[in-house]
């Protein structure tokens, strides 16, 4: 059993995690975040980025990369925010209170920020069961933490009976980028259809705060309006431009992380965990003890992805593990866990 001073809602603040287990061994390890650990290289960010106002010209290039790497029918399908978080956290406040499902276990953040807006907010596993009775169905494709994906036609279809009701289905892509033939960004304006992409998982770039959504004109003037002027820094709308427009980046990307997600799931196989689902940015893994196997990493300098049992829903028995940026790394959680099991 975890004890009850552990509140862990996100990943990769490695200063808890010193806090908590001082006596660690350093360098810690950062296993917690589904965020690349090989980040896209920064391009040469002109001084006027940072001096000057950003301009709409620069915000016109990066929305143009993004339509061209998402599949978006044009650049004026997407609004550009600091995060999408802040997206995450401004759609609910941008409709009027309702009946919202969320389809879990899912990132947890999307239930915080709907209920901090009012609405009456209900936990689902099957979101067709929904599709007809919410005001708003909420999901993840892919899910995080699990990985579970929804098949594209029933999404779009549970978008239009939505629509049909004033309703929304929001499907957070934050790791779309890994398999793109599953976005709906192809049919972004879709009535009822909300879809949110994030730039800093797949780019390695978490510290760039950026991220998109797509959704009829309505919606995307009511979201432009809520977030104001130059919502989007100047050194964002270089470094995101750049790398969006790197599709022979993305590519290679893509083939890596496959590869060091399955390296990864040799090693936690190896060490007597259950690997249930994920995706290339990070695992997810099983076993009777998790809370124990938590507390022996982190005392070991690992910080993995704990889902305490005071989360909702819980989730004592799973950990989900990041990629390793070096394979000392790898080594060392190869080690721990091997000794764990002499």
């Amino acid at each position: 059993m975890m004890t009850p001073e552990i509140q862990i809602r996100h990943g990769g603040d490695l200063s808890q995690a010193a806090a908590l287990f001082p006596d660690a061994p350093g360098p810690w390890v950062d296993l917690s975040t589904g965020i690349n650990p090989w980040p896209y290289p920064l391009p040469a960010i002109p001084p006027a980025a940072w001096t000057a106002l950003p301009t709409r010209g620069g915000l016109q290039a990066l929305l143009a990369a993004a339509a061209m790497a998402y599949g978006a029918p044009a650049p004026e399908s997407l609004v550009a925010a600091p995060g999408s978080e802040l997206l995450i956290q401004t759609l609910p406040r941008l409709r009027a209170t309702g009946d919202v499902a969320i389809v879990g276990p899912t990132y947890g953040d999307h239930a915080r920020a709907w209920a901090a807006a009012g609405h009456l907010v209900r936990a689902v596993t099957v979101p067709g069961d929904a599709v007809d009775a919410a005001d708003v169905v909420v999901l993840c494709n892919p899910n995080n933490p699990d990985g579970r994906t929804w098949d594209a036609e029933a999404l779009l279809d549970w978008a239009a009976r939505l629509a049909a009701r004033g309703g929304w289905l929001v499907v957070d892509e934050a790791y779309a980028d890994l398999d793109p033939a599953r976005s709906l960004c192809r049919r972004a304006g879709a009535p009822g259809l909300v879809i949110l992409r994030s730039f800093g998982k797949f780019f390695g770039l978490g510290g760039v705060r950026l991220g998109f959504v797509l959704a009829p004109p309505a919606l995307l003037d009511a979201v432009r309006l809520a977030l104001g002027s130059w919502a989007v820094s100047g050194p964002a709308l270089a470094v995101g431009a750049a790398a969006l427009a790197d599709l022979d980046w993305q590519a290679a990307t893509r083939r890596r992380l496959v590869a060091a997600a399955d390296a990864l799931d040799g090693v936690l196989r190896a060490g007597g965990l259950r690997v249930i689902g994920g995706t290339a940015l990070y695992r997810l893994a099983e076993c009777d003890d998790a809370p124990a196997l938590w507390r022996y990493l982190a005392q070991a300098g690992l910080w993995v992805r704990p889902f305490p049992e005071h989360a909702a829903p819980a989730r004592d028995h799973w950990l989900r593990f990041g990629l390793a940026s070096d394979q000392d790394w790898l080594a060392r959680l190869t080690a721990v866990l091997g000794g764990r099991q002499d």
